[in-house]
């Protein structure tokens, strides 16, 4: 059984074939991860590798239990992982006006 420290190994590894998958999975999702990494100048992913970061740093008790219930249900938790952080970081930035 894979642990969340696993999991999040598992995301920061994929970070760079994250937007090609992401792109097949989730096309809008993938648009707005290009436009906040373009905004943050970094590439995609980049801005990946900091939304796991900040979510490991800052996500509260609820996005972390929001996170381990939808993992899993997941048949990949590193991707849906990855996702879920990118998803709460973008929506953290649109909070604060940074998108």
């Amino acid at each position: 059984m894979l642990t969340l420290g696993d999991v999040l190994g598992a995301a920061k590894r994929s970070t760079l074939g994250f937007q090609r998958w992401l792109a097949v999975v989730d096309p809008d999702l993938a648009a707005e991860v290009e436009a906040a990494a373009e905004s943050a100048e970094t590439s995609p992913a980049g801005f990946a590798r900091a939304a796991v970061a900040d979510f490991s740093r800052y996500a509260d008790e609820e996005a972390w239990a929001q996170l381990t219930s939808m993992l899993r249900a997941s048949k990949d938790p590193g991707a849906a992982c990855l996702a879920a952080m990118v998803r709460w970081r973008l929506a953290r930035n649109r909070s604060s006006g940074f998108l």
